[in-house]
């Protein structure tokens, strides 16, 4: 039997049920987070835009912004670092690294092409599958480094990423101080120095962009209740700024620190649940302590100063220590869950919607598209805040009823099954066989976080 043969995707039998859970958890929490980009125009951060600031409004973006506001996307982030080394791993035992390796990038670029379909022609500018093929490529090369130069690495990367941040903290500042000045010097008649008339249009267009006009808005509802070729050449520039500045200024940083952070768990045990129950409640406590306490007070400072531009910009120096520490201790919160035994319901489909987190990633995109966009029901920008968790509950009940029915008779999810074929160049078998296993099993190999 050729080692090619031998390649085959990961068995039911062989996957960790932690990481599942984990990886359900995570996967229900980024449409939390996601849907006020996806129902209301400018919301995401900034709740006087759109959607509602005051009453129960206004608890939603507080609930929010301490539990989960980059907890979500961190967690599916160290899943995703972890499932590399599972990937190689796990296939390495059977055959010469090279061929895993081409396995491994034939896999990121499949990854990638579904990310640019699903941002450009799904019309999701949010999608993170474009970043994690492009950034899987650099963490490859971290797979080697024990769990204490994983961390290490991984700091520098944060801390690389509070020095950008602290830099365009002080430029914008400078900026908006300078523009202020100008202003008042134009109102008394004094003529501008060309650095003052640049900072007046750098300091009102950030403005026009993170402020947008009720006139704004609804231009921008306007266009997203159009045809779905309309929407997507509307959408497409952003998406096109996403894809590039965004990735490298940003995501980059973010995304590859989570997943050596991911490979450090997997290596130290603390994703298999492998730690004891004290270990899990310290970190849990340790996390929490630090972490909604960095994410109370960034989001008192934002309230203070009346949801101000520059109060956003401020608090994003401290911005990963909120939400690295809360997402240490909401993965600790899930391994005790996962070790008690409570639930086993819940624990099964909270499973199963991970196993299938690539179809049902999707499938988010599919069902907000058609509620909110022009091709569907129109209703973009027709919500409350509080009125989108609505759906969000929804799509969570629906995902944890049918993600368990589905793999009771199938492999795969839909798409977790197109995308091994592609992988593998060979279709795979789809339907269980009477001796097919269940959903997951604990406490062992298992790959990829997006399966």
């Amino acid at each position: 039997m050729t080692a090619q043969t031998l390649l085959k995707p990961t068995a039911s039998t062989e996957r960790i049920s932690s990481m599942d859970i984990i990886r359900g958890v995570s996967l229900l929490g980024i449409l939390l987070m996601n849907i006020t980009g996806m129902g209301l125009f400018k919301a995401y951060s900034d709740p006087t835009n759109s959607g509602g600031a005051t009453g129960l409004n206004l608890t939603v973006w507080w609930i929010t912004n301490l539990f989960f506001e980059g907890t979500m996307r961190g967690m599916f982030s160290m899943l995703f670092g972890a499932g590399i080394l599972l990937f190689i791993g796990g296939k390495s035992k059977y055959t010469e690294g090279s061929l895993v390796t081409d396995l491994y990038f034939r896999r990121l670029l499949w990854m990638l092409l579904f990310g640019v379909i699903h941002c450009y022609l799904l019309l999701w500018s949010g999608e993170i599958l474009y970043a994690y093929s492009i950034v899987g490529m650099f963490a490859f090369s971290f797979r080697h480094l024990n769990p204490k130069r994983l961390i290490i690495a991984a700091t520098v990367l944060f801390v690389i990423a509070a020095t950008l941040n602290v830099k365009d903290d002080y430029q914008l500042h400078k900026t908006a101080a300078t523009a202020t000045a100008a202003k008042i010097k134009k109102s008394n008649g004094q003529t501008l120095t060309k650095l003052e008339t640049k900072a007046i249009e750098k300091w009102d267009e950030k403005v026009k962009e993170d402020k947008p006009t009720p006139q704004r808005v609804q231009e921008e509802i306007k266009e997203r209740t159009k045809g779905y070729f309309s929407i997507v050449m509307y959408r497409a520039p952003l998406n096109q700024v996403i894809e590039s500045f965004y990735l490298y200024r940003y995501d980059i940083w973010d995304i590859l620190a989570m997943m050596l952070l991911g490979m450090a768990f997997l290596k130290n045990g603390i994703l298999k649940a492998a730690k004891s129950n004290r270990y899990y409640l310290t970190m849990a406590l340790i996390g929490y302590a630090i972490g909604i306490t960095t994410n109370y007070f960034e989001t008192s400072y934002i309230q203070a100063h009346h949801f101000d531009i520059l109060a956003f910009s401020r608090t994003s120096l401290t911005y990963d220590i909120g939400r690295v520490a809360t997402t240490c201790g909401h993965i600790a919160l899930i391994m005790l869950f996962a070790k008690s035994g409570w639930l086993p319901f819940l624990q099964k489909s909270l499973a199963a919607v991970g196993q299938m987190a690539f179809t049902n990633y999707i499938m988010h995109t599919i069902i907000t598209d058609v509620i909110f966009l022009g091709f569907g029901f129109a209703l973009f920008g027709k919500f409350q805040r509080y009125e989108l968790y609505y759906i969000v509950f929804a799509i969570w009940i629906f995902q944890l009823i049918i993600s368990p029915i589905w793999l009771k008779h199938y492999r795969f999810g839909p798409l977790e099954w197109l995308w091994r074929s592609l992988t593998y160049w060979k279709l795979q078998p789809m339907r269980r066989t009477a001796t097919s296993s269940g959903v997951a099993a604990p406490n062992v190999e298992a790959h990829a976080v997006l399966r």
